[in-house]
């Protein structure tokens, strides 16, 4: 069967040579004599497995021993409670810069649990940008200070980390995760779903500063509390295997590929090709403002809703998946993950040239 080229925005595209390497020990794992689908959490094939995956993470992002490296389960959106349970206390504030639906959602439920204050909101102007620096009103007494480093919905991304202080700074990367260096020492907490960049549905990467464990109060309920899975190297309940056999496969191919320097180059030239192809002719728009314009989701419109729908139903028909933006904002999205080849982008910038010859 011939492979669509896939532009969803998650669950997303993995590379070929993963997929393969799945195909081939999914029956049988080398030395363990029976699938990756039927091994034990606690066998030494999985500690294998399970080690291997954290330390060509630290290798790739330079992750600093001051660092734990943790694999948990309940995407994102549990992140969105489970970080304000351990590091938001009753009588503290955490200060939330707000750039989509998912740093909203972030500090809906971190209200729950204490007090939030909006740092910077892009919101009254559709979020179709990212604050600027001097828009920043952060608390120097604050908990923590949240963002999310990409925007799917939306497509902005931050081009550097906001400058907090001595605030600890905790990053919602789930979207961007891996697809560029990050000095991970300026962060206190970054959590990302994989199935972005990283691997497939199910398995959770979050990497916390040792320190900031000591902050945690007692009491929580047992697999709300990081400690736990420090304590327990994410193995204090049955962890997502395969999952975390994939995201260890991902990884081997990023290495491969000459990390992360080399992967972010390659996701440059790839948003390149198909913002110059937005920008010219004037049948496409941006919908971001271009110095926040996102890497990995590009987002635009055309001349018509009408348009749009005739859009999108031709470029199913010629092989193109996934390309419908967000269904709270409508339009077209176009998500360039790691995995996405260059001949993919090529594809469609080739069907929006013809599309707009036939339809400008």
């Amino acid at each position: 069967m011939k492979r669509l080229h896939n532009f969803n925005a998650g669950p997303a595209v993995l590379p070929v040579p993963v997929l393969e390497r799945i195909r081939e020990e999914m029956l049988c794992l080398p030395e363990a004599g029976m699938s990756v689908l039927e091994i034990s959490h606690r066998s030494k094939t999985f500690e294998s497995i399970l080690t291997e995956a954290e330390h060509r993470l630290r290798r790739l992002l330079g992750v600093p021993d001051t660092h734990h490296i943790l694999f948990l389960q309940g995407g994102a959106s549990l992140q969105f409670s489970m970080l304000p349970l351990n590091f938001l206390p009753k009588s503290g504030v955490a200060d939330y810069i707000l750039t989509g639906s998912w740093s909203e959602k972030a500090a809906d439920e971190a209200r729950k649990v204490g007090t939030v204050k909006i740092a910077a909101t892009t919101r009254e102007e559709n979020y179709g940008r990212i604050p600027q620096p001097h828009e920043l009103q952060l608390d120097p007494q604050a908990a923590y200070v949240h963002f999310t480093s990409n925007n799917t919905i939306f497509g902005t991304q931050w081009q550097t980390e906001p400058e907090t202080g001595n605030v600890p700074l905790v990053c919602d990367a789930s979207s961007d995760f891996l697809s560029r260096p990050l000095d991970v020492s300026r962060y206190a907490l970054i959590y990302a779903g994989a199935q972005k960049n990283a691997g497939p549905a199910g398995v959770t990467i979050v990497i916390i500063r040792d320190d900031w464990l000591s902050r945690i109060a007692d009491g929580l309920p047992t697999m709300l509390d990081y400690r736990t899975h420090v304590t327990h190297r994410s193995l204090y309940n049955t962890p997502p295997v395969f999952a975390i056999y994939v995201v260890g496969l991902v990884l081997e191919y990023l290495e491969a590929q000459g990390g992360l320097a080399a992967v972010a180059a390659a996701n440059a030239e790839k948003a390149g090709k198909l913002y110059a192809a937005i920008d010219s002719g004037g049948f496409y728009r941006g919908t971001a403002e271009r110095n926040s314009r996102s890497l990995m989701n590009v987002c635009f419109r055309l001349p018509s809703p009408g348009l749009e729908a005739v859009f999108l139903k031709e470029a199913s028909a010629n092989g193109f998946e996934g390309l419908p933006g967000h269904r709270s904002v409508g339009g077209v999205r176009a998500s360039l993950y790691n995995a996405l080849p260059m001949a993919s982008v090529a594809a469609l910038v080739d069907f929006m040239r013809d599309f707009a010859r036939c339809h400008g």
